[in-house]
């Protein structure tokens, strides 16, 4: 297995290229199977879950040619059933459940990852088909649904839920009747996957706002589209650049994408300024400590919880993180204070004094972006740390490793 090495204590200079962003290419690629004929994909970027999405798909029979540029075809559907082997590794998997009843009438989809039906909010998705008259049963572990004709519906998310805004608005693309979706998600993802529809001849209006209503269509065409850069990616790369006292030009992202946190690390002392294509992020004197508090965007993101609690673990002073999005997001801690971090939790929220200097150390990455925040971490960490289980990194981050070594660090991978 796989793992991360780093020497830290080099400050990071240069360009890096964010590559698309595997939310919004999962989703994007789901959407194939609403059409017959070839679809082309740009940027997708070459990620571990990008494989598993493709292997889901090519099990159903569909045709998939190239990588960065990816053609599908789903002219032949042959299989309505995602199993278990291949549901199991990633979450996103249940978007192929939406547009395979609105085109075949049927779909078996492992429960994905083994999760609790109530953990994450699968059950918010199975409520909204059910309203647009499928029919849904759990058996053994696999959500079954058939329905001859999904109708539109008027569907309210107790919670925003972006996989379940996007796999609502692709199976009502092809109902009979007009969908509205109230709390509807409106991450850049929902929007980018909105207008990859709309491409496809799908009717939509209000993506990026929390009502979308889509007026279903007898059929759809092929489209070609390109995916928006990472802004996970480019905020990981923006806080390395305060965290080692850098200066790191992002190349390729879209700042309207990363608002809430170039306000946050703005507050920290960083100077943020838009350049031709990107930003360019420079570390301040000193590293002022904030405080933090996930929500649905345009609020400050979940998936950069565990990287500015790693940038804050170095802070000049108090901060408490707070995450009210997903339940057990701290798991990234126990490894921080592995290197010397100085942090309490409490319930939902992180108590982060920060401290003059980290330490190198042995950890183990337990999620994917825990798994960042260690190579955060690690990269201003006196001495060597090792990062094991990093085919969790690999789930979202292309070439991390090869990213950062050319702005400096002294990062390799070892098998």
């Amino acid at each position: 297995m796989d793992k991360i090495v780093i020497e830290g204590g080099k400050p990071l200079y240069g360009d890096v290229r964010i590559s698309g962003a595997k939310n919004a290419a999962l989703p994007v690629m789901a959407s194939a199977l609403l059409t017959e004929g070839t679809n082309t994909f740009h940027n997708i970027p070459d990620l571990v879950d990008i494989k598993t999405i493709k292997k889901l798909l090519i099990n159903m029979g569909v045709q998939i040619d190239g990588d960065e540029t990816c053609r599908i075809n789903a002219d032949k559907i042959t299989h309505c059933d995602a199993p278990y082997d291949l549901v199991k590794t990633m979450r996103a998997s249940i978007l192929v459940l939406g547009p395979l009843v609105a085109r075949m009438g049927v779909a078996r989809v492992s429960l994905p990852g083994g999760c609790a039906i109530g953990a994450r909010p699968v059950n918010l998705h199975l409520k909204a088909l059910e309203d647009m008259g499928a029919h849904v049963e759990l058996n053994s572990g696999y959500i079954e649904a058939r329905a001859k004709k999904l109708k539109g519906a008027d569907i309210y998310f107790d919670l925003q839920t972006v996989t379940g805004t996007e796999n609502i608005m692709m199976a009502a693309t092809l109902a009979h009747g007009t969908t509205v979706l109230n709390n509807a998600a409106r991450e850049p993802e929902v929007v980018n996957l909105a207008e990859v529809l709309k491409g496809m001849g799908a009717k939509i209006s209000g993506a990026g706002t929390d009502v979308i209503t889509i007026t279903g269509v007898t059929s759809l065409k092929p489209a070609e589209a390109s995916i928006i850069p990472d802004r996970i990616e480019a905020g990981t790369f923006m806080i390395a650049a305060g965290m080692t006292r850098g200066e790191i030009n992002i190349i390729g992202c879209n700042p309207q994408h990363l608002e809430s946190l170039i306000n946050k690390l703005r507050d920290t002392g960083m100077k943020i300024t838009p350049i031709k294509n990107g930003l360019k992020v420079s570390a301040g004197k000193k590293i002022t400590s904030v405080d933090v508090k996930t929500l649905p965007y345009p609020g400050f993101p979940t998936d950069l919880q565990a990287q500015i609690m790693a940038y804050m673990a170095i802070g000049g002073g108090l901060s408490v993180i707070s995450e009210t999005v997903f339940e057990n997001r701290f798991m990234h801690v126990s490894e921080l204070l592995r290197m010397g971090a100085d942090i309490v939790i409490q319930g939902g929220n992180a108590i982060v004094r920060g401290v003059p200097k980290l330490h190198g150390a042995q950890t183990m990455a337990t999620d994917l972006r825990a798994s960042a925040s260690l190579v955060l971490a690690a990269l201003v960490a006196e001495g060597t740390t090792e990062i094991s289980r990093v085919y969790h990194i690999d789930r979202g981050y292309e070439t991390i490793e090869k990213k950062f070594s050319a702005l400096g660090a002294d990062i390799k991978r070892v098998k």
